[in-house]
């Protein structure tokens, strides 16, 4: 057998994909969606300095609300992204957005079997105004999906946390809850925390219960975000 420099390839190390699922429907406006693309944006960069040569970040960005359900970022490793702000307004169809979430788990070209457990993240401060129920039922108990770390990000007193405690139903963490749209970037900072402590363990798949670590060691003052 002859001499075949495509028998010397290096394999793609692997990766912890992030599904971000915003809420951008009308009551996001104004100091709330200022608020979220702030924190988005510290996201993106914590997760760049966060991954390793064996192990690195993608995220996908899904919003519902201003222009219907949108991919607003394909996944993409997070070294690659340019985060472009999200606007506010319109209806909440949360439901929608989940099953978009979940076709793009279930598609192997885009979670490949060599991923480490997807992290999927929903932000929300309101009510889903379509049908919701059967969307979820799907992600949290069917196929691929029901693998996830899934968490969520309440905003305001006005979200409808029944929909938000049943996506997270058997993860490691409870809702996370901002009362005020000030409190949205301390919240994001310890659901970045759960992901950058994945990318940093000898488990990447074993998902991290943030609210517990920090009881424990109080490591949120010394986080760079």
């Amino acid at each position: 057998m002859g001499f075949n420099p495509a028998n010397y390839t290096v394999s793609e190390p692997k990766s912890i994909p992030v599904i971000l699922m915003l809420d951008t429907s009308g009551s996001m406006n104004g100091n709330k969606i200022t608020k979220l693309n702030e924190a988005v944006e510290k996201m993106i960069k914590v997760f760049k300095e966060a991954q390793t040569m064996e192990k690195f970040i993608k995220i996908a960005i899904i919003t519902f609300g201003n222009h219907g359900v949108q991919l607003h970022t394909p996944m993409t490793e997070v070294t690659d992204i340019e985060y472009k702000y999200l606007s506010a307004g319109g209806m909440t169809p949360m439901g929608t957005a989940l099953k978009m979430a979940k076709d793009m788990i279930e598609d192997k070209e885009i979670i490949k079997g060599r991923d480490y457990r997807p992290a999927v993240i929903l932000v929300s401060d309101g009510h889903p105004n379509d049908n919701w129920r059967e969307p979820l039922d799907d992600f949290i108990n069917d196929g691929r999906s029901k693998k996830c770390d899934r968490l969520a990000l309440a905003i305001g007193n006005d979200v409808d946390m029944d929909v938000l405690e049943q996506f997270v139903s058997g993860c490691e963490n409870p809702v996370f809850f901002a009362e005020n749209a000030s409190d949205i970037v301390d919240k994001f900072k310890q659901i970045t925390m759960s992901v950058t402590m994945r990318a940093k363990s000898t488990n990447p798949n074993q998902t991290i219960n943030i609210t517990k670590t920090l009881d424990r060691d109080d490591k949120i003052d010394d986080f760079d975000f």
